[in-house]
Formats: C-alpha cells, structure tokens, sequence
C-alpha cells in the first residue's frame, strides 16, 4: 500500500484531533500542537506502508505540504 495525500492529511488531522478540513496544508503543525512523539508514530506508521521518509526532514518541515512535497522528491529520486 502507498502512502497517499489524503492518508497523510487523515493521519495529521487524528494525531492532532482535528477532522482533515479543519487541517490546512499550509498550517504551522507545530503550532497546532504537533510534538516530536505524535511524528514519531506517524512517521513509523507511514513507513508500515511504504514510505521511506526521513524523520529529522519531517522535524525540520512546517506544514504537511512541505512533508508532502519532500516524499514526492524522494519517490522521483528513487
């Protein structure tokens, strides 16, 4: 299975307890009280699925457009 946009935007909103269009992708998800532990488990569920993502790129990304736009980078470069 592979991780989609709108798997990703789901699992962003639960983790935040919020329903995804409450969620904007250009929303600071630090700011909506995102911590290093909820991306962490996300992280970990994502590559459940397939998704190679690197966590400190994730910990250095704002927004879930810009986690968004670097798995897109990684898939083009594999």
């Amino acid at each position: 299975m592979s991780l989609t946009f709108d798997q990703m935007h789901a699992d962003v909103a639960r983790a935040l307890d919020l329903t995804p269009a409450e969620l904007g992708v250009q929303d600071n998800l630090y700011d909506l009280g995102l911590d290093s532990m909820r991306l962490m488990t996300l992280a970990m569920e994502w590559q459940e699925q397939g998704a190679d993502l690197d966590f400190g790129l994730l910990l250095e990304s704002q927004t879930l457009a810009d986690w968004w736009a670097a798995l897109e980078a990684q898939r083009q470069s594999a």
